[in-house]
């Protein structure tokens, strides 16, 4: 009895190895590309209910109590708005994942701008009342509110021209008077510093312990402010070009 494989045996037998390794990556592909996009429109879901969440209470609050409700902006939202801004941190890993195709700087600096002035706002007691926290809660909030819903559109698959016009056109000029007011936050906290006694330096104990005058730092936070907003717009308004473009060519296209 010949018990030796043909070469056409042989051929075939790749042939069919090749093919199932070929179906199993596929299959893991598909697999891990129904993941990310089930965790993103969750993810986007979440960050618009919340960003949501806090407009509607803002507002209300506005709407009952009238100027007075400037004062406990914070207290009754700080913690929602607090967490939707650390939860954007991952954005910065979608974009780096490849999850989502844009620019990481701006990105990055929107994120690191947010998260900055709220851990001064924590750090800093007495500026959690002032009406300037109110007007950059709403400011933030409106930025969610024009970036999220197209998101949705987009990770479903049906992205809509008018909303990813109104997000391209609007979240430009709403996102330079976000900066203004984070400057001029930190230059109140700046002259905070400058009348107070005992409080211009942190000390640090890790990894040694050591001072650190606070308005110098906040002073070089201010700088980097101006210059990363400043570049932050410039590729935002490239951006906006670039997708304005492609879907123009696509409708014609079309």
């Amino acid at each position: 009895m010949n018990s030796r494989v043909s070469p056409e045996d042989g051929a075939c037998s790749c042939i069919i190895h090749s093919l199932i390794l070929e179906a199993l990556v596929h299959g893991v592909i598909q697999q891990r590309f129904s993941l990310s996009l089930t965790y993103l429109f969750l993810y986007n879901l979440l960050q618009f209910c919340g960003h949501t969440w806090v407009f509607a209470n803002m507002t209300a609050r506005f709407l009952s109590f009238g100027e007075d409700a400037q004062a406990g902006t914070f207290y009754f939202v700080g913690v929602m708005m607090g967490a939707c801004q650390l939860l954007s941190l991952l954005e910065l890993f979608h974009i780096a994942d490849g999850f989502e195709e844009c620019r990481l700087f701006p990105r990055f600096m929107q994120v690191m701008e947010r998260n900055v002035l709220l851990f001064l706002l924590i750090s800093l007691e007495e500026f959690r009342s002032k009406p300037i926290v109110c007007v950059q809660f709403y400011l933030w909030n409106i930025l969610g509110l024009l970036r999220y819903p197209n998101e949705l559109f987009c990770v479903i698959g049906t992205p809509y021209f008018k909303m990813l016009w109104v997000h391209q056109t609007l979240s430009i000029p709403v996102y330079l008077l976000s900066a203004v007011t984070e400057g001029i936050s930190i230059l109140y906290m700046l002259l905070y510093f400058s009348e107070s006694e005992g409080m211009d330096s942190v000390r640090l104990k890790v990894p040694a312990s050591m001072y650190i005058y606070s308005p110098y730092v906040l002073m070089g936070w201010l700088l980097l402010l101006v210059l990363g907003s400043s570049l932050t717009v410039i590729l935002l308004l490239k951006e906006r070009k670039q997708n304005l473009e492609s879907w123009n060519k696509k409708l014609k296209n079309d």
